[in-house]
């Protein structure tokens, strides 16, 4: 108790008067996109260093779409740290794997490809099949939301090819969150603590090398870091990332279901709508920088 005591009046001493204005700027501006948006929508945003938040529909559930394999790597992370799989092992891709024609489902049956590649295809380019190969390899849906339950993500499951759960998939799909719980998860992986320090440093490098980067990502200057995975259906469209900012590291998740527009242009408004927020954070938490995005940049989508 004492502990926490003393962390809260620490952030407190760093978050001032001029920041708590700040922040509520910002609250009323993201407020205002949001209820623009002809859907349910929701957003989580944390400042790691200064514990500043703004949570709006945050603990609402949400569709994860491709968002949901990032609790699938934690939970094929959790059998290799147990000793079940190896990272580096030879795979060999059967026909019978195949779900949809990404990269791994054009393989030739019989095709040999390391676990590790399995793992970045479904993380950066968010391949489904190497993504349902994966969930299989770490037990299952079942498996992954006994290690989501046991680590206090409470909200967050694996609802596509997992007992149970046929109902929650006709809801959600083939994963269900919350904003808070999916962008806490990132931030837990960041701060070393899912599965294993170790672990937490693989996971969180494939979440750094991400290949859909023209939603929020797009409103960040290039050379800056970030870890992130983003998800869309049809009436959903979300994304879920952490910014190594210059003056502090801040983690949040967009998410976004029932949408009016379905369709998969540029100016969809939920792709827009993730453009905006990402563009309002960085101004809000690097207010000094000068970066604008490259003009003529969005005509090559």
């Amino acid at each position: 108790m004492k502990k926490a005591i003393l962390l809260g009046l620490i952030l407190l001493g760093s978050f001032g008067t001029a920041d708590a204005q700040k922040r509520t700027i910002l609250e009323r501006d993201l407020r205002a996109m949001l209820s623009a948006f002809r859907g349910d929508v929701g957003v989580y945003v944390r400042n790691l260093r200064t514990g500043e938040t703004v949570a709006i529909n945050a603990d609402t559930l949400f569709p994860t779409a491709s968002t949901i394999k990032i609790p699938i790597q934690c939970g094929l992370f959790d059998k290799i740290h147990r000793g079940e799989l190896k990272y580096g092992a030879e795979l060999v891709y059967k026909d019978s794997l195949h779900y949809d024609d990404g990269i791994v489902g054009q393989l030739k049956d019989g095709a040999r490809l390391p676990l590790s590649q399995v793992v970045m295809l479904m993380e950066t380019t968010s391949d489904n099949t190497a993504s349902l190969w994966c969930q299989a390899m770490a037990g299952g849906g079942a498996a992954i939301n006994a290690w989501l339950n046991a680590n206090g993500f409470t909200q967050t499951r694996v609802n596509s090819r997992t007992p149970g759960r046929a109902a929650f998939q006709k809801q959600y799909g083939w994963g269900q969150t919350t904003p808070r719980e999916l962008a806490e998860l990132l931030a837990y992986i960041r701060a070393g603590r899912a599965v294993s320090p170790d672990a937490s440093d693989r996971m969180y490098r494939n979440l750094c090398r991400q290949y859909w980067d023209g939603d929020g990502l797009s409103q960040l200057p290039p050379e800056v870091k970030v870890a992130s995975k983003n998800g869309a259906v049809n009436r959903s469209r979300s994304e879920v990332v952490l910014v190594h900012a210059p003056h502090g590291e801040y983690v949040y998740c967009l998410m976004t279901k029932n949408a009016q527009d379905e369709s998969w242009e540029r100016n969809n408004e939920g792709f827009a709508l993730l453009r905006a927020v990402g563009a309002r954070l960085w101004k809000h938490f690097e207010p000094k920088s000068n970066w604008k995005p490259v003009a003529g940049y969005e005509t090559w989508w």
